[in-house]
């Protein structure tokens, strides 16, 4: 898919890999300057460098989203160097692992809870104030399937990614007066190095994941990143505080 974003700034996080290094691959090519930030430096660093070298433009840093102030500093940093954001890809996220509710340990609670949504809460504040600031901006929260399902025994991760759901909505109609459109995606289950760990670690659980997958394959990162570059761009102006599912079929069973 082809979109133009020639002088426009795009920032993604959990770019070093998966989903946001296809989704920041995407923008350079489609002619913005990205901002490519993960908690590994090297990896997001050697990433940008990449994107460099085949004649895009690209910076890497190293961020903790759940670290509201390494956010905030993120952020001046991509202003500073690029003197704009027009565009906004939250990705990253982290899995919970598989335990029925009474069982879970609060300390993974408060992991994928920390990443996963008060990272995204993080990185929305500050990339809104700026968005504010010109008077324009696209924002794509990743959310998955799991922000429109339950599944057994995955009650963190989903909890997280609901509400993922909730704050956008939230946000697409608080923003969307100001010419900031705010929307969600819900990946299905996407070949990345996240998924592949999943069906190492947790063969059956995943087995029986597919099983519902009415496309019966995985989806690919270029997927993902196609409907978010569509979410960003002139194409879904009049699109706010949804979340669309890019799954396979899985939601709509």
């Amino acid at each position: 898919m082809s979109f133009s974003f020639k002088n426009q700034v795009a920032l993604v996080t959990g770019a070093a890999s998966g989903m946001g290094l296809a989704a920041s691959k995407a923008f350079a090519t489609s002619g913005a300057s990205v901002v490519m930030v993960d908690i590994n430096e090297e990896a997001v660093v050697n990433a940008a460098a990449e994107i460099n070298a085949a004649g895009h433009s690209a910076i890497g840093i190293r961020c903790n989203v759940a670290n509201i102030d390494e956010v905030k500093a993120m952020v001046d940093q991509a202003v500073a160097t690029f003197g704009r954001i027009d565009a906004a890809f939250n990705n990253a996220g982290v899995q919970s692992p598989v335990a029925e509710t009474a069982i879970a340990e609060p300390e993974d609670y408060d992991f994928v809870m920390d990443i996963n949504l008060r990272g995204i809460w993080n990185c929305m504040k500050y990339e809104l104030i700026q968005m504010k600031k010109q008077g324009s901006g696209a924002i794509v929260n990743n959310s998955s399937l799991g922000g429109l399902v339950g599944i057994a025994e995955r009650g963190i991760y989903h909890a997280s990614k609901h509400g993922v759901v909730g704050l956008t909505k939230s946000a697409g109609l608080e923003y969307a007066p100001q010419n900031i459109r705010v929307n969600a995606i819900c990946p299905g289950i996407i070949e990345t190095p996240m998924v592949s760990g999943m069906l190492e670690s947790q063969p059956e659980a995943m087995a029986e994941l597919m099983k519902d997958v009415p496309i019966k394959r995985l989806g690919r990162a270029e997927e993902i990143a196609d409907a978010v570059l569509w979410l960003c761009s002139p194409a879904s102006t009049f699109v706010i505080g949804h979340a669309l599912p890019v799954d396979g079929g899985y939601t709509v069973r």
